[in-house]
Protein backbone atom coordinates (compact mmCIF):
# COMPACT_ATOMS: atom_id res chain seq x y z
CA UNK A 1 0.00 0.00 0.00
CA UNK A 2 1.57 3.55 -0.97
CA UNK A 3 0.43 6.34 0.67
CA UNK A 4 0.24 9.81 -0.84
CA UNK A 5 2.15 12.47 0.93
CA UNK A 6 -0.81 14.62 2.01
CA UNK A 7 -2.44 10.97 3.50
CA UNK A 8 0.76 10.86 5.28
CA UNK A 9 0.37 13.68 6.74
CA UNK A 10 -3.30 13.59 7.81
CA UNK A 11 -3.00 9.96 9.58
CA UNK A 12 0.15 11.46 11.52
CA UNK A 13 -1.80 14.66 12.37
CA UNK A 14 -4.97 11.90 13.46
CA UNK A 15 -2.27 9.93 15.14
CA UNK A 16 -0.79 12.73 17.30
CA UNK A 17 -4.36 13.85 17.98
CA UNK A 18 -5.29 10.86 19.81
CA UNK A 19 -2.30 10.46 22.41
CA UNK A 20 -0.51 8.09 23.16
CA UNK A 21 -1.97 5.42 25.51
CA UNK A 22 0.03 6.07 28.07
CA UNK A 23 -1.87 9.74 28.34
CA UNK A 24 -5.44 7.96 27.76
CA UNK A 25 -4.72 5.71 30.80
CA UNK A 26 -3.11 8.53 32.78
CA UNK A 27 -6.37 10.80 32.08
CA UNK A 28 -8.89 7.61 32.55
CA UNK A 29 -6.78 7.19 35.80
CA UNK A 30 -7.24 10.73 36.77
CA UNK A 31 -11.39 10.97 35.76
CA UNK A 32 -11.85 8.09 38.25
CA UNK A 33 -9.58 9.74 40.79
CA UNK A 34 -12.03 12.68 40.79
CA UNK A 35 -15.06 10.58 40.41
CA UNK A 36 -14.40 8.63 43.51
CA UNK A 37 -13.41 11.39 45.32
CA UNK A 38 -16.47 13.21 44.56
CA UNK A 39 -18.66 10.35 45.41
CA UNK A 40 -17.19 10.06 48.38
CA UNK A 41 -17.15 13.93 49.57
CA UNK A 42 -13.84 14.52 49.19
CA UNK A 43 -12.96 12.01 51.90
CA UNK A 44 -9.59 10.59 50.67
CA UNK A 45 -10.27 7.19 52.68
CA UNK A 46 -12.92 6.28 51.61
CA UNK A 47 -12.04 7.28 47.79
CA UNK A 48 -9.27 5.14 48.48
CA UNK A 49 -11.16 1.93 49.62
CA UNK A 50 -13.55 2.94 46.39
CA UNK A 51 -11.05 2.95 44.40
CA UNK A 52 -9.19 -0.29 45.94
CA UNK A 53 -5.91 1.61 46.34
CA UNK A 54 -4.04 2.57 49.73
CA UNK A 55 -4.45 6.21 51.26
CA UNK A 56 -0.81 6.35 50.50
CA UNK A 57 -1.12 5.71 46.73
CA UNK A 58 -4.41 7.85 46.05
CA UNK A 59 -2.50 10.82 48.08
CA UNK A 60 -0.01 10.36 45.47
CA UNK A 61 -2.16 10.20 42.33
CA UNK A 62 -3.62 13.24 43.53
CA UNK A 63 -0.43 15.37 43.98
CA UNK A 64 1.03 13.73 40.60
CA UNK A 65 -2.24 14.50 38.58
CA UNK A 66 -2.98 18.46 40.52
CA UNK A 67 -6.07 17.38 41.56
CA UNK A 68 -8.07 20.30 43.69
CA UNK A 69 -11.36 20.60 44.88
CA UNK A 70 -13.24 23.18 43.13
CA UNK A 71 -13.77 26.28 46.30
CA UNK A 72 -11.47 24.85 48.50
CA UNK A 73 -10.27 26.74 51.47
CA UNK A 74 -6.75 28.02 52.99
CA UNK A 75 -6.53 25.12 55.49
CA UNK A 76 -7.96 22.50 52.55
CA UNK A 77 -4.99 24.06 50.39
CA UNK A 78 -2.33 22.98 52.48
CA UNK A 79 -3.60 19.66 52.63
CA UNK A 80 -3.87 19.34 48.82
CA UNK A 81 -7.60 20.28 48.51
CA UNK A 82 -8.70 17.20 50.23
CA UNK A 83 -10.38 16.15 53.53
CA UNK A 84 -7.56 13.59 55.04
CA UNK A 85 -9.89 11.50 56.91
CA UNK A 86 -13.68 11.43 58.03
CA UNK A 87 -12.75 13.25 61.59
CA UNK A 88 -13.15 16.17 59.94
Amino acid sequence: MILALSEMKDRLHKESKMGSLREKMQEIEREEILHALAENEWVMARAARKLGITERMIGYKIKKYGIRKEGESQDAREHGGIIMNSSH
